[in-house]
């Protein structure tokens, strides 16, 4: 019994900590320092944990890797979201996506 508590202790904090993030993310509307690829991998990872979890029937880490896998789901629907709500920019790219390319076409200030 005090194994399992250390499990569900643990799903609480990670849930808690992964939760927020994307609470953050959602009330920010900005993608500013957050990757698709984050939440993708995310999804995978607990996909294949889940599956894993599932057929040795840990019941601790099924519910850990399901809630998991829904708050990456919903990290990447809202980041999608944030990135279709952000100004255009450079020829109907995103502000994120633009930026490297808005930076790289304006020369330097001369130090002169």
């Amino acid at each position: 019994m005090f194994t399992e508590a250390i499990g569900w202790f643990a799903t609480a904090v990670l849930l808690a900590t992964v939760g927020r993030q994307v609470y953050s993310q959602w009330r920010s509307g900005s993608t500013q320092g957050v990757s698709s690829w984050l939440f993708i991998g995310q999804m995978t990872a607990s996909t294949a944990f889940l599956t894993y979890s599932l057929l040795l029937g840990n019941w601790v880490f099924v519910v850990a890797n399901a809630m998991l896998l829904f708050t990456a789901a919903l990290g990447q629907w809202i980041y999608k979201r944030n990135v279709a709500r952000e100004p255009k920019q450079d020829g109907g790219k995103s502000s994120v996506d633009a930026a490297p390319a808005q930076a790289r076409s304006h020369p330097p200030p001369d130090s002169a």
